[in-house]
């Protein structure tokens, strides 16, 4: 049996007649595959039952995750209804009926078990499963969600777990781009990029695919293919690097506006603290990235930076003030007013210069650097959220992805 994986994000199903658009693209493709369809709900729906529950309560719990993901259920019901209608036999499911299994985390539920053999026994007398995304079940029984574009990483856990040809992630865009393109007019469509490359580039702000999914993904060998359901064309691959040709120094350059920074003064200089501030972090759920430490002028404290999603800074910043009593800093500070700019590529693992080329680029334009993190295909930047564009468009030229 030959299973392919389509996932539909929020604009792809955004009313009744994109979902009918999507019906025929199923339909098209049932007739040489299995399909299991991954449906996000229709666009803005999550966000407004987001903030239904924020103004109820902002800490995560089994409540909040039962009205986040009732938004999907409408989209699957109403797709299955439209193939039934067209002659394909489909059947909606959910994800507690599968069941997707995952931890007890509320919003940021992880994977833990997906039985297979529910999808493989529906598809003996169905040819299309639409199942909804961004939604699980604990193992207590309690509806859960993935986190914000979970649906990415439900589509890439059922592909992984039924060995399916491919997954297929459908957007509104025709694949993955050298730049943003509604901030840079010349970017480039990506034919082929690895894992690693679209690892950094969604970690980094890129918002075609979810990380965890490309984690998964690569965990899994997965082949991913990023493409439009509005234009019939081919997307971009997301596949293992051995399978690229050439690989560019400079693939892409990404942006995220969603970091905010937050700086520690005067923290005692001695070991086990930074283990205290980031194991606060953790056991809090909150994800950091950017780390920039630095001894203070009295040579016995020190000052330490990094930086959090938005959406977890007041809960960052509330934790340490919680336990300050441990830490015993001088002053805390945040700031939402920056970016983080990146420039991503295989080939900078064997090319040198590529650091100095983006310093210096930043530098000629007058961009001062906060911060700045490395791996061995990425070097990140953070900068005044202002200069966000001028840096983007810049550092496109400079690497000269406008001729790829």
């Amino acid at each position: 049996m030959k299973i392919v994986v389509m996932k539909f994000g929020g604009t792809s199903v955004a009313n009744l007649s994109k979902i009918r658009d999507v019906a025929k693209i199923v339909e098209e493709n049932s007739q040489k595959n299995k399909i299991v369809v991954v449906l996000s709900a229709m666009s803005g729906v999550t966000n407004q039952l987001q903030s239904y529950v924020e103004e109820v309560s902002s800490e995560p719990s089994r409540e909040t995750d039962l009205v986040i993901t009732s938004g999907e259920q409408v989209t699957v019901g109403l797709l299955s209804m439209i193939l039934n209608r067209e002659g394909v036999k489909s059947l909606p499911l959910l994800g507690w009926q599968v069941p997707i299994i995952t931890d007890e985390n509320h919003e940021k539920g992880r994977i833990l078990n997906i039985n297979n053999e529910t999808i493989y026994h529906h598809f003996k007398s169905n040819d299309v499963i639409v199942l909804t995304g961004f939604q699980g079940i604990s193992v207590n029984g309690v509806i859960t969600s993935l986190g914000r574009g979970g649906s990415d990483t439900t589509a890439v856990a059922i592909a992984s777990s039924l060995k399916a040809v491919r997954c297929d992630i459908y957007t509104d865009v025709e694949g993955v781009y050298t730049a943003d393109p509604n901030v840079e007019k010349n970017a480039k469509k990506i034919n082929k990029v690895s894992y690693e490359e679209m690892l950094e580039m969604s970690s980094m702000g890129a918002k075609v695919l979810q990380t965890r999914s490309v984690e998964l993904a690569m965990k899994n060998n997965l082949t991913l293919q990023v493409l439009s359901s509005l234009t019939n064309t081919e997307g971009t691959y997301i596949v293992n690097e051995n399978k690229l040709i050439e690989k560019e120094i400079v693939s892409g350059v990404s942006y995220s506006k969603n970091e905010s920074k937050i700086t520690i003064s005067g923290i005692p200089d001695k070991p086990g603290i930074s283990a205290k501030i980031f194991g606060l972090m953790a056991s809090n759920n909150i994800n950091v990235d950017m780390i920039v430490q630095n001894i203070s002028q009295d040579g016995v404290s020190a000052n330490m930076t990094f930086t959090v999603l938005t959406k977890d800074i007041e809960l960052a910043k509330k934790t340490l003030e919680r336990n300050n009593n441990e830490l015993n800093y001088t002053n805390l500070s945040t700031d939402s007013n920056i970016a983080k700019i990146s420039v991503i590529g295989m080939g900078m693992m064997s090319q040198s210069g590529v650091a100095e080329k983006m310093f210096k680029t930043l530098a000629d334009k007058q961009i001062n650097i906060l911060a700045i993190s490395t791996s061995e295909i990425k070097i990140s930047v953070l900068i005044d959220k202002k200069y966000t564009d001028l840096a983007v468009k810049t550092l496109h030229s400079v690497y000269k992805l406008d001729n790829k």
